[in-house]
């Protein structure tokens, strides 16, 4: 069985969260408040974010936000790649 390269496969599930992110950034830009309440609640099935969105936020914490979630995504990817791995029988 072939192996999953594991900064590949990191950089790939963080690039991915970096996206979402941005495109959460750029809903919440063009939608305004109450678009992006619906917008969100529809994506939550349900759950109600009216009393926790916040349309305030610096940039300097957006760009921290989609620094972090690109982080914690490669360590994601990283740790699935490597525990595959290390479950694949040797031959």
């Amino acid at each position: 069985m072939n192996r999953i390269n594991v900064k590949k496969f990191g950089f790939a599930m963080g690039f991915t969260g970096a996206l979402v992110y941005a495109g959460c950034m750029i809903v919440m830009a063009t939608a305004g408040q109450e678009g992006s309440i619906t917008f969100f609640n529809s994506l939550l099935h349900g759950l109600d974010v009216t009393s926790i969105i916040r349309m305030d936020v610096p940039l300097l914490e957006a760009l921290f936000g989609i620094v972090q979630t690109f982080i914690l995504g490669w360590l994601i990817g990283a740790c699935i790649a490597a525990f595959y791995n290390a479950q694949i029988k040797r031959r």
